[in-house]
């Protein structure tokens, strides 16, 4: 029993010498970058399906049966084409069968987008 409490002192003692560290020297001069890229926000929703139509984006998303557009936050960056990105803000806590889920539309106008705008939706696809 002493045994096996020495050992896990031991490896208790021995965990932060083993952690993986890296230690670059840069005294010959050289020019060193080191860019960190954080990315916290979540990803924007996995929707079912997404298409622009008659001035419209309309997105197919899961739902249990309370699901609105003003459920999800649309984030639009400039570029050529616009990427939109679907995020919910609300989630549906209702247990409605909902198998198909439920269609939400946007207009152009409410993405803040010139009609014909070329947009590509960055969510990913169930």
């Amino acid at each position: 029993m002493r045994a096996v409490v020495k050992g896990l002192a031991l490896a208790v003692l021995a965990a932060p010498l083993l952690s993986a560290c890296v230690i670059y020297d840069s005294s010959a001069g050289e020019k060193v970058a080191v860019n960190v890229t954080r990315n916290d926000t979540p990803t924007g929703e996995a929707i079912r399906q997404a298409c622009f139509v008659d001035g419209a984006l309309v997105a197919r998303v899961d739902s249990n049966g309370c699901t609105q557009a003003s459920d999800f936050e649309v984030l639009v960056s400039d570029g050529a084409p616009v990427e939109i990105t679907l995020r919910r803000t609300k989630p549906d806590l209702c247990k409605a069968l909902a198998p198909d889920g439920v269609e939400l539309r946007w207009s152009y106008a409410d993405l803040g987008l010139e009609p014909g705008t070329p947009a590509r939706i960055m969510n990913p696809l169930k």
